[in-house]
């Protein structure tokens, strides 16, 4: 081997060495929990009145910037917003939602043509609207979860708008750390679920026309 061969491969197996050297002593990142949304380990919910026969497709609720995304939102005081460090959900807020009345529907029963708008199907109806809130949020020393969906029915063929209203549920917490607060998010949900499941279902057994 020459000498300027030798050189150059001297010179690589320090770099190497410098390389491997600045890895190890990068900062590893922190852990982070990831949390589903926790549902009510109860038996199926049934609902009253007749199974309907119409389709209904359940869409992610549109959502701004500040929730629309996997991080756990709290507003610790006034308009601030922030989130849990080290915690975030398993899908942005709009998809636990949307999954969430899924599951509440299918739990239900009442109306067992069901799909989401992650598929291309038709359906009679579609339930959709804007997420306005899904944090928790202090009031004084009180801290709560509030959940808030403005919600609206639309015909599914032409998209047309037949019935809205605003929804939110408010859960009240008795500790303020991040498994309970998830715990929180859970049982507002739940709440939140019901009463969506049955006014759509009013709403939709009033309108559909075969």
């Amino acid at each position: 081997m020459t000498p300027i061969c030798r050189a150059f491969g001297h010179l690589a197996l320090i770099g190497g060495f410098a390389l491997s050297s600045a890895c190890s002593i990068l900062p590893k990142g922190e852990p982070v929990d990831v949390y589903r949304l926790p549902v009510a380990q109860v038996a199926a919910n049934k609902g009253t009145g007749q199974v309907q026969h119409w389709s209904l497709r359940v869409a992610k609720p549109v959502a701004g910037d500040a929730l629309n995304n996997a991080r756990i939102a709290v507003l610790p005081e006034g308009n601030l917003i922030s989130s849990y460090k080290n915690s975030r959900w398993s899908d942005p807020a709009p998809i636990l939602l949307r999954n969430r009345l899924l599951d509440g529907f299918q739990r239900d029963g009442r109306v067992p043509l069901l799909s989401t708008d992650d598929s291309n199907l038709q359906a009679d109806f579609e339930l959709g609207g804007e997420l306005q809130a899904f944090q928790s949020q202090y009031q004084g020393n009180a801290v709560e979860v509030v959940i808030g969906l403005d919600a609206r029915l639309v015909r599914g063929y032409d998209q047309k708008i037949l019935a809205s209203k605003r929804f939110e549920v408010r859960q009240p917490l008795n500790d303020p750390k991040v498994p309970a607060v998830v715990a929180g998010f859970g049982q507002a949900g739940d709440a939140l679920s019901r009463q969506v499941v049955d006014w759509a279902v009013a709403q939709g057994s009033a309108l559909y026309k075969p």
